[in-house]
């Protein structure tokens, strides 16, 4: 069963991916993008890394989608129309992603993933990996979380300048 929903999913990740990056309509492509993010997370939920899925569902199928339709709102071009690529450079992406994918599964056949033990694992709870997330100590990850935190306000101000850019210097 657990195969069969794989597949499933993974059909639905390649479908929503291509489908995001043809798509000539930009509030489309986010939402395709939305969708593929939705299917990794239930990728997470199968291999029972629920706290992975959890966190791939708010932070980047909630915020960072978010973000991405507040932009694309900001700059009032929700209805915009992406210019048709030409058929030589839709071929070199086409080459260079199967030169990619050919490492990928280069590098993935090759490597010998070794076992580990993960009983040690498994004992740690969701408030631990919260006290380590927001620790000051060593091993500690606040610092990073908070440079995220200002990179995301950074980009919505940034999205706001560009949104209002010709506004801001006309009313100077």
């Amino acid at each position: 069963m657990e195969t069969i929903i794989f597949y499933i999913l993974a059909a639905i990740i390649i479908l929503f991916a291509v489908a995001s990056v043809t798509s000539r309509k930009i509030l489309r492509a986010v939402i395709y993008l939305l969708f593929v993010l939705i299917g990794i997370a239930g990728l997470y939920f199968l291999v029972d890394y629920n706290y992975l899925a959890a966190i791939q569902l708010t932070v980047y199928g909630g915020g960072i989608i978010v973000l991405f339709i507040f932009a694309v709102l900001l700059i009032h071009h929700v209805e915009l129309e992406l210019e048709k690529t030409p058929l030589k450079k839709k071929l070199i992406a086409a080459l260079l992603s199967a030169a990619g994918l050919g490492v990928t599964l280069w590098a993935i056949s090759t490597y010998p993933f070794p076992v580990t033990d993960t009983s040690t694992y498994s004992s740690i709870e969701v408030a631990e990996i919260g006290r380590i997330l927001l620790s000051y100590e060593d091993g500690g990850f606040i610092l990073p979380f908070e440079v995220i935190s200002v990179l995301l306000v950074a980009v919505m101000i940034g999205a706001i300048v560009v949104a209002k850019g010709k506004k801001l210097t006309e009313n100077n």
